[in-house]
């Protein structure tokens, strides 16, 4: 899977409708953009498998190198879905050996009460170095590239 394809996308859920289908539901996100549609199916992850409910705010990921109606506004089929807390931000990225992003924007310093678990929310007990993360923080440093300590890393295997 090509998680370097995934776009993330910000926002507070505004509605859940159904879908075409039993197992699909159209999220409506207000971002800062505007309205975005995220269609949500079987082939969708939610991240803890939190509900999701209006009013939430969320990053929603989806794959830029699929194809998309040209509509407004805008819709797209949501890969991965994670719950934000007040506050949190939310990264994914591979990281390299010295815990810096791929793109140079965030280098992490993993203490001993960040939790790590799998994208199924079991316990990781291996090396982060060179895989691919999704890493929920908070504050930064103002250094460059600007350090974290992330309350939570999900390793993407």
């Amino acid at each position: 899977m090509a998680y370097s394809d995934y776009v993330p996308v910000t926002g507070l859920i505004l509605s859940l409708t159904s879908g075409n289908d039993c197992c699909s539901q159209m999220l409506a996100l207000q971002t800062e953009d505007g309205m975005i549609h995220f269609v949500i199916d079987t082939e969708s992850r939610v991240i803890d498998c939190r509900q999701l409910l209006p009013g939430l705010r969320v990053t929603a990921f989806y794959d830029r190198s699929l194809p998309v109606p040209l509509i407004y506004p805008p819709q797209y089929h949501a890969k991965m879905i994670t719950v934000l807390a007040r506050g949190e931000q939310v990264m994914l990225s591979t990281f390299d050996n010295n815990f810096l992003a791929a793109d140079r924007s965030l280098q992490l310093n993993i203490a001993r009460n960040t939790e790590t678990v799998t994208i199924n929310n079991q316990p990781v007990n291996c090396d982060l170095r060179g895989q691919t993360l999704l890493v929920y923080y908070s504050t930064t440093t103002r250094s460059i590239p600007p350090q974290t300590t992330p309350r939570k890393i999900v390793v993407l295997c």
